[in-house]
């Protein structure tokens, strides 16, 4: 229960440093997201309940920083994120049993791709309601760079909160040691 507590007040500062953290210009402007990494290691760290109450926290901000009401019409409604998120964390959770064999990487390349989704779906949304469907190399890099800083990002993250899922005793982590292990290979 510590370790989820902890991943919720991390969800929330990660949040808000997202926001002034500038999109990077080497990567035609990509944005840093932070928190899908943090709530896809939530999703295989923590129990099933606790990871969808981790996926609504998430989804629940993510949808107060991006619902969009132009005029008459909404672009981006409020809650499809939540459900997004708890769909993504649920098959994160269900490859569980690879990240307890050691086999880490898989969920460090899904957290990329996993927010990848997020933006893709984002972006099909505002989209479809403004009946324009563009993909040019821009876009493409707005939804593909950020899921490719993830999944650079995630092996970092995963051990950092890993090792502190190991300080608080948290007893669905506890089964993942051999995280440590493949990762001094």
């Amino acid at each position: 229960m510590i370790l989820f507590i902890l991943l919720l007040a991390l969800v929330f500062v990660a949040q808000i440093v997202e926001i002034f953290i500038p999109p990077l210009d080497w990567m035609f402007n990509a944005h840093v997201y932070i928190v899908p990494v943090i709530v896809f290691y939530g999703a295989i760290a923590l129990p099933f309940p606790l990871m969808l109450a981790l996926a609504f926290f998430a989804g629940f901000l993510w949808d107060a920083m991006t619902v969009q009401v132009l005029g008459l019409h909404v672009e981006i409604s409020f809650g499809w994120s939540i459900l997004l998120y708890a769909v993504l964390a649920a098959i994160m959770h269900g490859l569980k049993p690879l990240f307890n064999r050691g086999r880490w990487e898989v969920h460090c390349v899904l957290s990329g791709v996993c927010t990848s989704l997020l933006l893709l779906s984002q972006y099909l949304m505002i989209s479809f309601r403004r009946g324009s469907l563009i993909f040019d190399r821009d876009v493409w890099w707005q939804i593909g760079g950020p899921g490719l800083l993830a999944m650079l990002m995630a092996p970092l993250v995963f051990w950092s909160l890993h090792f502190i899922a190991g300080l608080t005793k948290n007893p669905y982590a506890a089964s993942a040691d051999n995280f440590d292990e493949y990762a001094s290979r």
